[in-house]
């Protein structure tokens, strides 16, 4: 898929965020990257072949209450 030279990383590599965008949708919310991977603003992926990455969430938040 990928025509860069070197090529972007596939989407079955651990580094696959890092490749190019295709087309970037801010205002919606999501990427897609020259590998084929939906990206989305919460980390979320969409694979090509229709996996489901989960969002990273960071485990290290602080609750304040008013």
């Amino acid at each position: 898929m990928c025509q860069h030279q070197p090529p972007c990383p596939s989407a079955d590599s651990a580094d696959r965020e890092s490749a190019r965008l295709v087309a970037h949708h801010p205002e919606q919310g999501w990427s897609l990257l020259c590998n084929g991977v939906v990206l989305f603003e919460d980390t979320g992926e969409l694979l090509p072949d229709g996996r489901v990455i989960a969002p990273q969430r960071s485990r290290d938040v602080t609750l304040t209450s008013a």
